[in-house]
């Protein structure tokens, strides 16, 4: 991160120390959210040699239609706190790079204006748009409705955050957004009050097995880290993210790259697993679809990008990491992305004996 990184525009009218805490702190002592990044980077990667592919294709299928890369940005709030360009040159960016987006509940930018620039790109990847359960379920279905008519072609529901507060790098800051902030697509404004009153709205699987069946489009649960859930959740949507909301919520959960094999596992490929959190590298990502992942979503590094060079920058970053996977795979002896699996990767890659 360059130090100008995160600077006040008038887009965002806040202290560039606490606009820094918001993007780049976690919940507590941070362990999950420094536990994120070095799994991915224990993971070493051990190729056969004299089996380079004479092509590389980075397609892959989701939700069934065929897209040019692997990649997705996550749901990210409030971006123009990081560049006046914001939620619509992300998703600019995205598109001219053949990744996808997923566009946050707490965007700063109106969905229509997001999917006005996106869907006319030939080559663009996946347009979702993330959900937060704020209010009633009509208020959940009428902004579902409302993401259907304006072109996105999946919901993804967040269900790991039920209760959230600000983590201690944030606080320390003082960080707050300004009153009138914009957020156009919230489906009602979030609960406030005491914990009861958190709890008591809470939404459980019920309201996810309502909002299935009422939405017109493929529904997705991000925030699974547990087998069981897993499993419950290949039987009744359309897919499923392991993520631990990048260590912003709660302190102390496994690191995703940990989490995957076993929810892979329980799926047993009823439904696509993508997978977030800490992944630095597209290398990260071939590790992560090395492990079963059918995609992969990246954060925080989009945020740096997007705050330090706009949509340009963003188009650049997602260039290496496009560059970055076709070489490592050519170097992997993968020719698509089905061809990567776990014999490729080595665990604990920096003990002596541990790829014996």
């Amino acid at each position: 991160m360059t130090a100008r990184a995160y600077d006040t525009t008038p887009a965002a009218p806040l202290a560039a120390s606490a606009i820094r805490a918001y993007f780049e702190g976690g919940a507590g002592d941070e362990v999950t959210l420094r536990a994120n990044v070095a799994a991915w980077r224990a993971i070493g990667l051990r190729p056969r040699v004299l089996a380079t592919p004479r092509q590389v294709d980075t397609q892959v299928t989701l939700l069934g239609r065929r897209w040019p890369t692997p990649w997705l940005a996550a749901p990210m709030a409030h971006l123009a706190l990081a560049h006046p360009d914001a939620e619509r040159g992300l998703a600019l960016a995205c598109a001219a790079q053949g990744a996808g987006l997923v566009l946050s509940t707490q965007a700063s930018t109106a969905l229509e204006s997001v999917a006005r620039a996106v869907l006319p790109e030939p080559q663009r990847g996946p347009l979702w748009f993330q959900l937060y359960p704020y209010g009633e379920r009509d208020d959940w279905l009428r902004l579902v409705q409302r993401a259907h008519r304006a072109g996105y072609e999946a919901v993804v529901l967040t269900v790991d955050a039920p209760v959230q507060w600000a983590g201690e790098r944030e606080r320390a800051s003082g960080f707050a957004l300004p009153a009138d902030w914009p957020q156009p697509n919230l489906p009602a404004r979030p609960e406030t009050g005491t914990l009861e009153a958190l709890l008591a709205r809470a939404p459980d699987w019920d309201d996810v097995a309502w909002l299935r069946s009422h939405s017109p489009l493929p529904l997705l649960l991000k925030g699974i880290t547990h087998p069981a859930d897993a499993d419950r959740a290949a039987d009744l949507c359309d897919g499923l993210i392991v993520s631990n909301h990048g260590g912003r919520v709660l302190d102390g959960l496994p690191p995703t790259a940990a989490l995957l094999p076993a929810v892979v596992k329980a799926v047993q490929g009823r439904c696509p697993v993508l997978v977030d959190g800490g992944l630095r590298r597209a290398t990260d990502g071939l590790k992560a679809l090395a492990l079963g992942a059918n995609a992969v979503l990246l954060g925080r590094p989009l945020v740096a990008a997007l705050a330090q060079g706009g949509a340009p920058g963003v188009a650049a970053l997602w260039r290496r990491w496009h560059d970055e996977l076709r070489g490592a795979m050519a170097l992997c002896g993968a020719a698509t992305i089905d061809a990567l699996t776990p014999a490729l990767l080595c665990h604990g890659a920096f003990h002596p004996l541990e790829c014996l």
